[in-house]
């Protein structure tokens, strides 16, 4: 019997359901602001924690252009960063997935998989194994904030057998 390609199912994307893995970035009823410029401007603080360590460690911000895959998805390997966070937001209304998982003696177990509605970011922190970005339905620029500094921050693990991502 051969065997059959795992599948992972998507879920939607919330604070309580990602808090193991990081924030989810967005504004909703329940953000606090802060009023500043005479006011004619909400600052909604500190949505999450940017992580980075090592040696000449800094912070780093990039615009990531991410070609759309469509569903079911293909995923084949994750990646975690061991010396930063690493935080992903569209620039522009977009959907796109988000794949998790647990950590065991250094191989990603556990997948999880996310659906990032628009208006919604995600703050991976660091040594989370995390897919690759997976833009959904458009083209899309993400503005990302992760960690640059002297340590290789990318670690890979490639799957024998593809998971099956899918609604």
């Amino acid at each position: 019997m051969k065997n059959k390609m795992k599948t992972i199912t998507i879920e939607s994307l919330s604070q309580q359901a990602f808090a193991p893995f990081g924030e989810v970035i967005e504004i909703n009823k329940h953000s606090d602001f802060i009023a500043i410029n005479n006011g004619t401007t909400k600052r909604f603080h500190d949505l999450a924690k940017v992580q980075i360590k090592g040696i000449n460690a800094r912070t780093a911000i990039s615009i990531f252009r991410a070609s759309p895959f469509d569903l079911p998805y293909s995923l084949n390997f994750m990646e975690r960063h061991p010396y930063g966070s690493q935080s992903f937001m569209p620039l522009i209304p977009s959907k796109f997935l988000i794949i998790v998982a647990q950590d065991k003696d250094g191989v990603p177990t556990k997948l999880t998989a996310f659906l990032a509605n628009e208006g919604q970011g995600v703050n991976y922190h660091s040594n989370i194994w995390h897919g690759a970005l997976v833009a959904l339905e458009k083209q899309t620029d993400f503005l990302v904030v992760d960690r640059e500094g002297e340590e290789n921050n990318l670690e890979l693990y490639n799957f024998e057998k593809p998971y099956r991502v899918e609604l």
